[in-house]
């Protein structure tokens, strides 16, 4: 299970399989709290299948996105490095089967592998270059240029097109960029007119460079 996972990759047959007799693997519905921020730090989570969604959400309900990850990738590692509470709760976006390995079990793989601590290192620091532009996305960009810029992360290339094939509300839209689905609506509907974007079927194609994105 495990050998497909790239923060895996390093790890021989017999590591791996050491690793995974003490994973435990379970399977979750759709819209289930796998991690409540605040919780006590135990574990790595790596996603074997489905998606979840890292937000962060206040007293009135109000929630900020911070990830989604797919299968083969992981999220909890910053409970490996100190005992602070959890910075942020996680859910999963559709039926997901998670392995969860200890903290003390992940901590002497790493010992015995130096280039699987390097691939944690290259996350976070990739997680935090994402932070800092998030940061700089607030504070220098209006809602406009913060969708046009969500939309330029999310889309990958396909025939030459850039296209958003991931299932996105204008709600989910609204969550990652901190602002109303009201003001979202609207400029979607206006990147649409203006012929920068097309959408069917859910799915989305940039057709145009995005006004204001940068």
């Amino acid at each position: 299970m495990l050998q497909n996972i790239s923060l895996f990759s390093e790890l021989s047959e017999q590591e791996l399989k050491d690793l995974e007799i003490h994973a435990i693997i379970r399977s979750y519905p759709r819209n289930s709290m796998i991690i409540y921020e605040g919780d006590n730090s135990e574990a790595l989570f790596v996603v074997v299948s489905g998606r979840v969604k890292v937000f962060l959400s206040d007293e009135k309900g109000k929630e900020i996105v911070l990830n989604n990850h797919g299968p083969g990738e992981y999220f909890g590692e910053l409970a490996l490095f100190d005992d602070s509470p959890r910075s942020a709760s996680v859910i999963t976006l559709e039926k997901s089967k998670l392995a969860m390995i200890s903290n003390t079990e992940f901590k002497a793989c790493l010992r015995s592998n130096p280039e699987v601590a390097m691939q944690v290192i290259r996350g976070l620091i990739m997680r935090l270059r994402n932070a800092t532009e998030n940061v700089r996305s607030l504070a220098l960009l209006d809602v406009y240029g913060r969708v046009a810029r969500v939309l330029l992360q999310l889309a990958q290339e396909e025939d030459g097109k850039l296209v958003i094939r991931e299932k996105l509300t204008q709600q989910d839209i609204a969550d990652r960029v901190g602002s109303s689905r009201e003001m979202v609506s609207r400029i979607i509907k206006d990147l649409k007119a203006g012929g920068y974007i097309q959408l069917d079927n859910h799915c989305i194609t940039l057709k145009e460079k995005l006004p204001h994105a940068w």
